[in-house]
């Protein structure tokens, strides 16, 4: 398939393409045209077929097959509704995979979709990853600022380690930073590299309220602190033990650092140009 055919093809699958609230899908009659099925009969048999495939994949048949009517134009301007589908990006390779990949549409059909699907793996797990790293310096900000207002009222550094030490064997229900690090197989690294992001904005949460306590109720000393700082990490801790959250439970997550690095290198492949 010559570079022009391809990137024909390419822009005509990219044509059909419909996105509602995020959701890329397709309608089974305007893929039928590009797969030149002539009869609609065998295009809906292959569908049945790609519904199978479906089903044996554990899939919901119905999150990817969506029966609907079209209006179109019959004799004499009527308007007549007929049967289609509504298609989802998996359901449309599942189709193109129940069919002959020797006819150059359907072989490039299989090699779009699958593509496609990939990318939107890649791009979820991005940023899914991204999201997690956004968190964990949000929480860096979040100490910084705690630090600093703590400075302010009078406390030295080898209180904010103390304290640090409590708030986590608050959280995590009696098990201290090095208990946590342990469990999790951790050396020297931050505990909060880590963790996941859920408990990274569990002690975020703690923190912020901390932080405007401090502010707004002008806390000072030590002891005071402290107290606040503790009864904080209680509370965020009971809220997600009645959510079933145990943190101390949950298993860790790849090490921040290492999702800092790959992510450099992935910005230069996930571009708009290349998204698109």
């Amino acid at each position: 398939m010559d570079e022009l055919n391809t990137g024909l093809l390419i822009s005509k699958f990219d044509n059909i393409k419909n996105i509602d609230s995020s959701v890329e899908w397709r309608r089974a009659r305007d893929l039928q045209k590009l797969l030149w099925y002539t009869e609609r009969r065998n295009f809906f048999l292959v569908i049945e077929k790609a519904k199978e495939s479906c089903k044996t994949s554990w899939s919901v048949i119905k999150d990817h097959f969506v029966d609907v009517n079209k209006p179109i134009i019959g004799g004499k301007w009527s308007i007549q509704l007929v049967e289609d589908f509504m298609l989802s990006r998996f359901a449309c390779y599942l189709i193109a995979q129940n069919w002959d990949p020797r006819k150059q549409e359907i072989a490039f059909a299989q090699a779009y979709f699958a593509t496609q699907t990939r990318k939107q793996e890649i791009l979820e797990k991005y940023m899914v990853e991204h999201q997690r790293l956004l968190s964990r310096q949000k929480l860096k900000n979040t100490e910084a600022e705690f630090q600093k207002l703590a400075y302010e009222r009078w406390v030295n550094w080898d209180w904010i380690s103390r304290i640090r030490s409590k708030w986590d064997t608050v959280l995590f229900g009696g098990k201290t930073t090095q208990d946590m690090k342990k469990s999790y197989w951790i050396k020297s690294w931050p505990l909060a590299d880590y963790l996941p992001e859920v408990t990274i904005k569990a002690k975020d949460l703690a923190t912020e309220v901390t932080n405007y306590n401090m502010k707004n109720k002008n806390l000072k000393w030590e002891d005071t602190i402290t107290h606040e700082h503790i009864k904080n990490n209680q509370w965020v801790r009971e809220y997600l033990i009645q959510s079933w959250i145990k943190p101390e439970e949950l298993p860790p997550s790849e090490d921040i650092k290492k999702i800092e690095r790959r992510h450099k290198k992935d910005e230069k492949i996930i571009s708009k140009r290349w998204l698109n």
